[in-house]
């Protein structure tokens, strides 16, 4: 055994020994045992690379790196893709709860609003109040103040002197009315015939709308009622809607503040807005998206005429400044039945017609110098056209007069009222010497004075 391990060791350092030089050593290990050892020249190295620097562990390095960012991008994309998603719903959460935040500040705005109107209304009327019974602990003067006709008992504030010398408002009204010009004022200013508009008094309220139905429309009385009705059977359309064709009969005005109609009569066909108008036993109208003049018979209940209206504008080409599609407004006075309109020809200014009441044939027209989209409404008294200037001012003016028996226009100044600031009809009704107006749900009546004529 001993001579094979010696034969093995003897080999190899010779042939080592052929290669280079070697060394062989023997010595005691740390475990007492014999421990042989013996080095050998590398043949091709000169010298011994550093571990970390060989080949195979620089490949090694680049492979685990490789690795390592390998499942650094996997491990990172799921991070941000939660964390993406976290922040896309925290975002999206966040954005509602702003959009309500906001919705629920501009609420509050509107309430505080509201609010403000519902406290300005409430002082508006305690001083109406307050007022009103000063008033009646006066004592009633006879004499009325200066500039107004003693023969005209309609005018309830000018009987007490207190109205003139203390109250601002009435003072700037009777400025007004001053400037109105009442010809041969040494004559009675309010006549039974025909004459100038110079008075229109505060409006009489006669029923509320019940619902939204009811915020605008047309309401009237014939002047010169036929059989199967009478002179006191009023009639009212609520215009709010696309297919209006339904008309309401009432026996007389205390029917119609109770809301309990008679009569309901469905229309062949439908209603253009709010023009409307009664006379001898017919209604006349414009039927919808047209200029097409209708008259339906109320005996018959039927329509016995119809005729386009030359040229006139319709469906919101001309309308009054309230809009309402207010293009053709029917009218009747003293001198018969009226259309107010434009067209392309005037350039928007006001048309007048007068119509056959039989068969709706024009049997005279006029050409104003005041735009229809410029007024808030107009009607006819006495063969002269009127119109308003505001629909939603409390306190506004009939601002222009034509006179079709003379064809000359002028601009005038007689206070009006809407009382409820949306007044989208105002007619004249000859027979009862009244306006008819329908004012933001409100269907109201204004008694008027008429001047005698130059």
């Amino acid at each position: 055994m001993w001579f094979l391990a010696v034969l093995c060791v003897s080999c190899l350092l010779m042939g080592t020994q052929a290669q280079s030089s070697a060394s062989f050593r023997r010595a005691n290990a740390g475990n007492g045992r014999c421990q042989y050892s013996f080095t050998v020249d590398s043949p091709t190295e000169a010298s011994c690379p550093s571990p970390g620097s060989s080949p195979e562990m620089e490949a090694m390095k680049s492979r685990l790196g490789l690795l390592e960012a390998l499942v650094a991008r996997l491990v990172g994309g799921e991070a941000v893709s939660e964390s993406s998603q976290g922040s896309g719903s925290q975002s999206g959460l966040q954005d509602a709860y702003n959009q309500l935040m906001g919705e629920n500040a501009q609420l509050q705005r509107e309430k505080q609003r509201l609010d403000r109107q519902v406290q300005d209304l409430q002082q508006r009327m305690e001083v109406l109040r307050q007022e009103a019974e000063r008033l009646r602990s006066r004592p009633c003067v006879q004499q009325p103040p200066p500039r107004v006709p003693q023969n005209d008992n309609s005018f309830r504030p000018g009987s007490d002197p207190a109205w003139h010398f203390s109250n601002p408002e009435y003072q700037e009204l009777t400025a007004v009315v001053t400037e109105v010009s009442a010809p041969n004022l040494e004559g009675p200013t309010d006549i039974s015939g025909c004459g100038d508009l110079v008075w229109v008094e505060d409006p009489e309220v006669h029923r509320k709308a019940d619902s939204i139905a009811g915020k605008y429309g047309v309401w009237m009385q014939d002047p010169e009622a036929k059989e199967p009705y009478g002179p006191e059977m009023v009639w009212r359309i609520d215009a709010v809607g696309s297919e209006v064709r339904q008309l309401f009969g009432y026996e007389n005005m205390d029917q119609l503040s109770r809301g309990f109609p008679t009569k309901v009569l469905l229309l062949p066909e439908s209603v253009e807005s709010t023009g409307a108008t009664m006379y001898k036993g017919s209604l006349y109208y414009q039927r919808r998206l047209s200029r097409t003049l209708i008259r339906y018979d109320l005996l018959s209940e039927s329509i016995a005429a119809r005729r386009d209206l030359p040229h006139a504008g319709f469906h919101g080409q001309f309308p009054y400044s309230w809009g309402g599609y207010t293009d053709i407004d029917l009218s009747v006075d003293e001198n018969g039945l009226w259309a107010i309109y434009s067209t392309n020809k005037a350039k928007g200014a006001i048309v007048i017609s007068q119509l056959d009441p039989h068969n709706l044939e024009v049997k005279g027209t006029w050409e104003t110098k005041i735009r229809k989209t410029s007024v808030a409404n107009a009607f006819m008294i006495c063969g002269k056209l009127y119109t308003v200037a505001s629909y939603t001012s409390p306190n506004t003016t009939v601002n222009y007069m034509y006179d079709t028996a003379t064809s000359q226009g002028k601009t005038i100044s007689v206070p009006f009222k809407n009382r409820y600031r949306y007044n989208s009809m105002v007619d004249y009704n000859p027979g009862q010497r009244k306006l008819y107006a329908w004012d933001n749900y409100y269907i109201v009546s204004y008694k008027v004075r008429l001047g005698k004529q130059e």
